[in-house]
């Protein structure tokens, strides 16, 4: 039997790591596809780039192990049961589902990898992509200027911008035709100006633009004074334009989202939203108990007779348990705006009660898809067997066809749950375990009956997949009475 284990774990060896590099790799070029555009015409160091590269990663490989193992258990086991050696294990007196322990137990382990990968290293991974990210997002977008488009030129001075339009643009020698700059500095002064060509360069210093313009004009009015309008042509005319720099600076941000917390981070900070929300609903019940208090008692030491204008005629008697209580309209309208005020705060309260609530079931969700992920190892071990025997013929085209069908539903269910999870529709727990316990279910039921299956490579391929679609839609016919 051991012989037969090596073998067997042997024979998984090369298909996973063939679908883990295929699927990582799609994936991964996915990712830096859509990075791209963020990173591309930035003058950034070959060694951001390829830290950005490392840093996409890890998120794709929390993805694509447990989908390695499923395609590396249905190919391996479709090629047993192809080449007959599913049939003679089973002549031999085999049970093949004690066949399927080794890959079990090695899943097991996969998936503890994996929920201390998911633990300590995605997340710190997850937080330093986005801080590094962040960073090139800051980075100036001076040598992504566009031709004949209004490009948007933004300072450290949020109350100094620039808008620049060229014709033609050399990137090589930083050199623009036909340009035209309508300088937003001043509030009350709009200046535009037009030039022939202009050369960019930076400062030493990097942190500002410098223009030099030739050939052209600039044009000045004052919104307080339309009447006045100046005009200056020039051969060479310099404007800079601070605070554009062109550094790349790291910037270490402390906040994290749920994707970038560790399991105890999670748990500290679900506890601290608990709390906040204790302390939202107390004050809910504080805020009625009170309104109901101040309108039972009245609007005090006021004199009803002296400043209503209804006088003494306008009461109203209310029966309460203490007696008969006698209100004038002014007292009516008092209690009135008392409730009114109560509600409106009442209602914010709870939209931050609501809001909190989902901030701590955001955190619950994030915190089981850490183990429910890896679980799917497992979960695709007993589902992959029994498909791979029942249908040898499939070949490479079945690996691919299940694969993609059961990943396809994995991953829909996985994320459709954990949005219903988030906002608090289904208990946080359903959202991302839900697809692991069907599909277990149904692997269970699988590995029941893997024993009992008499496929060979002269049946069990499309044909008789089929068929097994079809059979319970087929209406069974009554065997003719005798006459």
């Amino acid at each position: 039997m051991r012989i037969l284990t090596r073998y067997l774990l042997r024979l998984h060896v090369a298909p996973f790591i063939f679908a883990l590099s295929v699927l990582t790799g799609l994936l991964f070029v996915n990712a830096v596809a859509r990075r791209l555009g963020d990173l591309a015409g930035k003058g950034l160091d070959i060694r951001v780039i390829l830290e950005v590269m490392v840093l996409s990663l890890p998120h794709i490989l929390a993805l694509t192990f447990p989908m390695a193992v499923l395609v590396a258990v249905l190919y391996a086991f479709s090629q047993l049961a192809a080449e007959n050696e599913i049939a003679a294990l089973k002549a031999t007196g085999t049970n093949l589902v004690r066949l399927t322990v080794p890959l079990i137990v090695t899943s097991v382990l996969f998936a503890g990898f994996m929920v201390w990968f998911n633990d300590s290293v995605l997340p710190e991974t997850n937080h330093s992509l986005k801080n590094l990210m962040a960073d090139v997002a800051r980075k100036s977008p001076t040598f992504q200027l566009k031709e004949q488009v209004i490009n948007s030129i933004s300072t450290g001075d949020t109350r100094r911008r620039y808008f620049l339009q060229a014709g033609r643009i050399d990137h090589e020698t930083n050199r623009l035709w036909d340009v035209t700059i309508y300088d937003m500095s001043q509030g009350n002064r709009i200046r535009s100006v037009y030039a022939d060509s202009a050369l960019m360069a930076f400062n030493a210093e990097q942190t500002s633009l410098l223009l030099t313009l030739y050939d052209g004009w600039s044009n000045e009015a004052e919104s307080s004074e339309p009447n006045k309008f100046q005009r200056v042509v020039f051969e060479k005319y310099w404007l800079e334009m601070e605070g554009i720099g062109d550094q790349f600076e790291r910037i270490e941000e402390q906040h994290r989202s749920d994707r970038e917390m560790s399991f105890a981070m999670l748990r500290a900070s679900a506890d601290t939203f608990r709390t906040r929300l204790d302390s939202v609903r107390a004050a809910v019940r504080l805020e009625s108990e009170q309104t109901v208090r101040r309108i039972l008692a009245g609007p005090g030491t006021l004199d009803l007779g002296s400043v209503s204008p209804f006088g003494d005629k306008s009461t109203l008697s209310v029966k309460t348990p203490l007696g008969v209580y006698r209100a004038s309209e002014l007292e009516r309208e008092w209690s009135d705006e008392i409730a009114r005020r109560a509600a409106l705060e009442v209602r914010v309260l709870r939209q931050q009660a609501a809001d909190l609530s989902e901030r701590v079931a955001a955190r619950q969700v994030e915190a089981h898809k850490k183990f429910a992920i890896p679980f799917a190892s497992i979960v695709f071990v007993l589902i992959g067997a029994p498909l791979a025997i029942r249908f040898p013929r499939g070949g490479v085209g079945m690996v691919i066809g299940f694969s993609l069908v059961i990943f396809g539903i994995y991953y829909v269910s996985l994320i459709g749950g954990e949005y219903l999870g988030d906002r608090r529709l289904i208990a946080p727990f359903w959202g991302p375990w839900a697809p692991n316990i069907v599909f277990f279910a149904l692997g269970v039921v699988g590995m029941t009956k893997i024993g009992q299956e008499t496929s060979s490579t002269r049946g069990g391929g499309w044909d008789d997949l089929w068929l097994t679609l079809r059979r319970p839609f087929m209406r069974r016919r009554r065997p003719a009475s005798p006459r």
